[in-house]
């Protein structure tokens, strides 16, 4: 996993090597197991996690699904998970001494996970379990992503791939090529179009974790139709998001700004309207889900900024020792009735998601949908609702926000007349002087939250900018600057921290964002 420490990247990765016991030839039992899917009625691919009454993991069946993963390339694990559960395509047998064993199954966010003992006698025993939805997003439209997997892939491996994106329930799966100033891993064979493998409802996709600094931050493209590294002008970022455009992709920072100074790039190329996203839930910071601090900076600045979530397996993670699992971070994209690679495309460039580590959310703005601008008449009202999903036992729901300008403007708990835990909803008429942003968000159980990428409204055709941040948050970009700009004053002989090389490059785009925020502090005193 990567140091929760700021600024650094100390890799301390255990490998996974659970303990498991082979069980003895003479007293060996077999066990077979079938997981359906209830609605279908068919086998489905499931992550299962199977261990003997004192928690010692049981041996890997025949079945699991192998695959190689591990930080930059190297061979930490195949068939066992960090938390040394397995994937297989709903159907196992697996050779136990007979005893007491518990069994837990899942598959993503809108299945119910299940818990079982199983007693393991003499012989052989077959078990049949049925897995169950709380709620099935693609029938609304809505399908989940993870856009921050670390696998290296060829055709072959495509089908193994994809059984663990969808034993996850997730949709679609964005495979990234990840770069340093060094070199690249997690090599992708194709791009575009031409990298999608398709099989019904899920597929796979290239993307890049593509520049990546200790001292501006983790960018991520996506839905490219190539990629883009320039060495020799490794820290100038907005050439590579420049280049991802005209290739159709969609840029962003990684790890919500947060890690590796991502607000310095982000001062540096949302001011400069190079950017498209950030990658706001994540458990890679701290165990909980959303940081909203650089998100809601520039959104207050008046720049459009899609939502979007990644696990970055197989570095961060939930649970006892921050295990990483695919999708434990994911956004979700409405696509109504077209699942395709296109489709996803478009959403993305429109800003169509939400995120969420377990509740669902809907926001509406006079019926807009999140990433949708809505203009309007000075002393108009807008209709906003929000309504949020849960599950009592899963993911039980504990609060739901509308959030303007990020001040929370409604609010509503379980227990109030006619919320529960399974359901909240808001109904908020807004009068609207001047432009703003409305999101929502949602809390649930432990480390479960969602929020939505804002709708944008404007009144007259302005902008949406709040005037009651917006000069402070300058001020905050200056600081952010001059971080920088110490950061390249002198020589850093670190293997990792190469800013200083590229001082003249980042000077010329330093002084280009203060002229940005000279005309941006001249437009909002203006309007005061």
């Amino acid at each position: 996993m990567k140091s929760r420490i700021l600024g650094l990247s100390v890799l301390v990765f255990l490998a996974a090597s659970p303990v498991s016991r082979a069980p003895s030839q003479n007293t060996v039992s077999r066990l077979s197991v079938t997981i359906i899917d209830d609605a279908t009625g068919e086998p489905t691919p499931v992550r299962v996690r199977l261990t003997d009454a004192s928690g010692a993991i049981a041996p890997l069946p025949e079945a699991a699904i192998a695959i190689m993963w591990g930080p930059n390339d190297r061979a930490v694990g195949y068939g066992f998970q960090p938390d040394s559960s397995f994937y297989v395509d709903g159907v196992f047998d697996v050779e136990l001494q007979p005893g007491t064993y518990h069994m837990s199954l899942a598959k993503g966010q809108e299945y119910l996970s299940q818990q079982h003992e199983i007693n393991v006698g003499p012989g052989d025993r077959s078990e049949t379990f049925r897995l169950k939805r709380w709620i099935n997003m693609p029938e609304r439209g809505w399908y989940s992503a993870d856009d921050h997997i670390h696998l290296r892939r060829s055709p072959r491996e495509n089908p193994l791939i994809l059984k663990w994106i969808a034993a996850e329930d997730i949709h679609v799966g964005a495979l990234l090529q990840m770069g340093d100033f060094w070199t690249t891993y997690f090599a992708q064979y194709a791009w575009g179009k031409d990298g999608v493998y398709q099989l019904e409802d899920y597929f796979l996709t290239s993307g890049q974790e593509e520049p990546r600094t200790h001292e501006v931050g983790h960018t991520i493209s996506l839905a490219a139709d190539g990629f883009v590294r320039a060495q020799r002008s490794y820290y100038h970022y907005d050439e590579v998001f420049d280049r991802i455009q005209e290739l159709g992709g969609v840029s962003g920072y990684a790890h919500q700004a947060v890690l590796f100074h991502g607000y310095r790039g982000m001062t540096l190329d949302v001011l400069r309207n190079k950017v498209d996203f950030v990658e706001l839930l994540q458990f890679c910071t701290t165990k909980e889900p959303l940081h909203l601090e650089h998100y809601y900076h520039f959104l207050d600045l008046g720049f459009k900024l899609t939502a979007t979530a990644g696990s970055d397996f197989p570095w961060c993670g939930t649970g006892p020792g921050w295990n990483s699992r695919i999708g434990d971070s994911r956004f979700y994209t409405y696509l109504g009735d077209d699942f395709s690679f296109e489709s996803w495309r478009a959403a993305l460039h429109a800003g169509h998601t939400f995120v969420s580590s377990g509740p669902v959310i809907d926001l509406r703005v006079n019926d807009r949908i999140p990433g949708e601008e809505l203009d309007v008449a000075a002393g108009s009202s807008v209709t906003v609702t929000a309504t949020a999903l849960g599950h009592t036992d899963q993911v039980p729901l504990r609060q739901l926000e509308i959030v303007v300008h990020g001040e929370v403007l409604a609010s509503v708990t379980p227990g109030e007349s006619g919320q529960t835990t399974e359901q909240l909803s808001l109904e908020l008429d807004l009068p609207v002087e001047r432009g703003v942003w409305i999101a929502a968000r949602a809390w649930a159980g432990p480390q479960q939250a969602a929020h939505t990428t804002p709708v944008y409204v404007t009144v007259d055709g302005g902008g949406f900018y709040n005037s009651d941040t917006a000069l402070r948050n300058l001020d905050l970009s200056e600081g952010y600057l001059a971080e920088l700009e110490q950061e390249i004053a002198q020589p850093n002989q670190s293997l990792n921290q190469h800013a200083w090389r590229f001082r003249e490059g980042l000077e010329e785009r330093i002084a280009e964002t203060r002229e940005r925020i000279a005309v941006l502090r001249a437009e909002f005193r203006g309007h005061r």
